[in-house]
Order: C-alpha cells, then structure tokens, then sequence
C-alpha cells in the first residue's frame, strides 16, 4: 500500500539547506513503513491550482492505484490567491481532487491546513492564537462531510498544540535562529509557519495516529510525545 502526499511546504521534504526545517510529511515514513510507504509530491509555494499546473498532481495519480491514500493538504498558498478563495477555487479544486482519486480506487483524505503560530495580545485569562487560516480549514471540514471523505483535522491538533506548549515552548516547533546561527539565514529568522523536525515530527505522529483509526496500525518509532518537547522547548 502507499500513502501518497499532495500539498505545500508544510507537508514537504525540504532542501537541506533549509536544515532544520521540514514538512511533516518527512516524517510520516518511520511510523507507517510496515504497513504504508510514502510517496511525498508535496513542494514547497504548492496551491490546489500550482500542484496541477506544475504536473505534480500527474505524477502523484500515476503511481496511485487500488487501496492507496492520497492525503491531502492546501491552503496556505491559496489563500494568497483571489480566485482560489475557500468558497470558490480552492473548494472547487479540492473536490476534482477527490474525484480523481476515486476514479483510480484510492481513497482520498483530506486535511485542513496547519495553523501558523501567530499569538496575540494575551488577554489575562491566556494565550490567544490568530486564526490566520480564515475559512479554509472550516471548508475542508465541510467538504468532507459534503463528499463523505476522511478529514485529518491539523488545524485544530496544531491549535491546542501551540496553546499547550504556550507561546515561549512552541517557538522551539518552528524555525527560530538568532544572527549568525544559521548559515542560509545569516541574519537570523523569526518562521511562524515552517516546522523545525520536532515539530514536523510531532504532525506526523498525528497523522499517523488518525490514518490508524481508519483502520491501520502506526508502527514504529512515534517521535517525541508534546511532553517530551515542553520539557526541552528553547534548546535549539
């Protein structure tokens, strides 16, 4: 069987240069190989439109076939885009997507975009996080309904988990790197949106939790549990 991925630079094996940061999809393999092998097309800057346009969704159908997932996750670069608005391009694209699959008899499943870190002012009952994502995370959610199709819900899992590690603990799930502590980034980097490996790592482990309950075991190694991770935040 294969898991076949499809989304942006938050599912993406990134270019080593950019070490630490990578997609959780990069770290979905050690805990599905004994059942599932990954197949990760996500890129980088990739839309629901761009994915197709560049030929990636080609290339992930021609290696899909019966009793294979194809997950799925946009959002982050759509919402960049007028025409591809959650409404209207970005759901219109993203039910093709479905479509396609099934005619191969895979089995499609959706994900709602991660959500970036950015906190608010906190209020004094506690840390508030931005919905940045706007109405795209809800739209997948109502797509899945719509189509009776899977949703692995990582919008919300990534909300209570930077509400759990609280604004200081989470910064170490991303790419944070003062002047001169990063060759690529010489000047330093404040990224709210890329996960460092912890942090892909632990999306992973939920991704591979939830494809469990649909019926699969997720083997191997889990990664660092969130209490493992609050307890060495701000090492890196």
């Amino acid at each position: 069987m294969k898991i076949l991925l499809a989304g942006d630079s938050t599912v993406a094996n990134c270019p080593t240069h950019e070490f630490p940061m990578s997609g959780w999809g990069a770290h979905l393999p050690p805990l599905t190989y004994e059942w599932g092998a990954v197949h990760n097309f996500a890129k980088g800057g990739a839309s629901t439109e761009s994915f197709r346009d560049e030929g990636l969704w080609a290339a992930l159908l021609g290696e899909a076939g019966p009793g294979d997932f194809v997950l799925i996750q946009f959002g982050h670069n759509d919402q960049k885009k007028q025409h591809l608005a959650a409404r209207t391009g970005y759901a219109a694209n993203l039910r093709t997507m479905v479509g396609e699959v099934r005619a191969l008899d895979a089995a499609p499943v959706l994900c709602t975009p991660v959500e970036r870190r950015h906190f608010l002012d906190a209020p004094p009952s506690g840390a508030v996080l931005e919905e940045s994502l706007e109405d795209y995370p809800e739209v997948v959610r109502e797509l899945g309904l719509e189509l009776a199709v899977p949703v692995v819900d990582l919008n919300a899992w990534t909300r209570r988990l930077y509400l759990q590690l609280g604004p200081d603990g989470s910064r170490a799930i991303f790419c944070h790197f003062a002047p001169g502590a990063h060759a690529h980034w010489p000047d330093g980097l404040a990224d709210n949106t890329h996960f460092s490996r912890q942090g892909a790592a632990l999306v992973a482990g939920e991704v591979a939790r939830q494809l469990g309950g649909l019926g699969y075991a997720a083997t191997g190694s889990k990664g660092p549990s969130t209490r493992e991770l609050s307890t060495t935040a701000g090492r890196g």
